[in-house]
């Protein structure tokens, strides 16, 4: 009797997918209060906000209207 890690990576995913907006808000608040804190860095804080934001998008397939598994719809002219 084993861990099954693809079967917690697809519960984490569904987690980050069904509450990625709460997710972003939380990151959004986070940042605001350690630039409160630390003004100096937060240019650090920003891009760290970012990269956190980023890294959700991508688990989530982009959020709504994503497609699931971590597929960004796609952008810019189709061929």
């Amino acid at each position: 009797m084993g861990i099954n890690f693809n079967e917690l990576k697809h519960k984490a995913q569904d987690v980050l997918t069904k509450n990625s907006d709460k997710i972003e808000q939380g990151l959004d608040k986070a940042s605001g209060m350690a630039k409160s804190r630390f003004g100096k860095q937060s240019s650090k804080i920003d891009s760290a906000t970012e990269k956190a934001k980023k890294f959700l998008h991508k688990n989530t397939g982009g959020g709504t209207g994503g497609q699931p598994g971590g597929q960004p719809p796609p952008s810019g002219p189709q061929a």
